[in-house]
């Protein structure tokens, strides 16, 4: 958003040069490309000022991370550690992960104690509150180690919905990773976000989970992200989040 309030308006190349787009040149050749859009109009004019802080600015139709002090970080949430930024009883939780940073971060979601893997952390409040609310419906993946053998109408099953007693839930996809006698790895997609709705689901259907991580949030993919690490989000993957909640 242009305003007249030019104490915030910083040329658009000096913005995109500092959100790590490139040198100011190569923004610059961006621009007379007409690879740039503020506020949904094509920049072709050189020294346009912006304000980075509420302007929509996207480079080649992905929206960049412009405003100042923004972050997003994935971590890989050991198994044990609860859900919160502080525990009143002592336990291990995620805010444990957070000290000595300055921003004033809040997790995007949940995992309970006994799941591990990815969580986002940010300190963007609207992408936050997209990314939670289920309007949105982004996806989550997650691996499950499960006990019994896999019917070969399992996934058929799962997409077609299974009555928990909250609900009737739908898996948007399914497939069998590996299989052993008596147990099996398994991946599943869905958007719900209700309560240990992964393993009532599976324990609905005969296959108790032993085992749960979840992979992917959306387009962030947990990756080799060890656990108990944070990583910081790169310019692309804030951009895919943003477009993944209509940002």
């Amino acid at each position: 958003m242009v305003t007249n309030d030019t104490s915030t308006q910083i040329r658009l190349q000096k913005v995109l040069a500092a959100a790590g787009i490139g040198s100011r040149r190569a923004c610059e050749e961006m621009i007379d490309e007409g690879r740039v859009e503020v506020d949904g109009r094509i920049v072709l004019e050189q020294g346009l000022r912006v304000d980075p802080r509420s302007s929509v600015i996207k480079v080649d139709g992905m929206r960049i991370p412009t405003a100042p002090g923004h972050v997003v970080l994935a971590f890989n949430k050991p198994r044990g550690v609860h859900s919160t930024m502080t525990d009143e009883r002592g336990r291990p939780c995620v805010g444990d992960y957070l000290r000595g940073r300055k921003e004033r971060l809040f997790h995007v979601g949940r995992l309970d104690a006994d799941t591990e893997g990815l969580l986002l952390f940010t300190n963007d409040g609207e992408l936050a509150q997209r990314l939670a609310h289920p309007s949105h419906g982004v996806a989550k993946t997650y691996l499950a180690q499960v006990k019994g053998t896999i019917p070969r109408d399992l996934g058929k099953r799962l997409r077609e919905g299974v009555e928990l007693e909250d609900g009737i839930v739908r898996v948007d996809r399914f497939r069998v990773v590996t299989s052993a006698p008596g147990r099996a790895l398994v991946e599943l997609v869905l958007h719900e976000g209700r309560k240990h709705v992964v393993r009532r689901l599976l324990a609905a259907v005969g296959h108790p989970v032993e085992g749960l991580v979840r992979v992917k949030v959306g387009p962030i993919g947990l990756g080799d992200l060890r656990s108990g690490k944070l990583r910081t989000l790169t310019i692309g993957e804030v951009g895919e989040l943003y477009a993944s909640v209509g940002l």
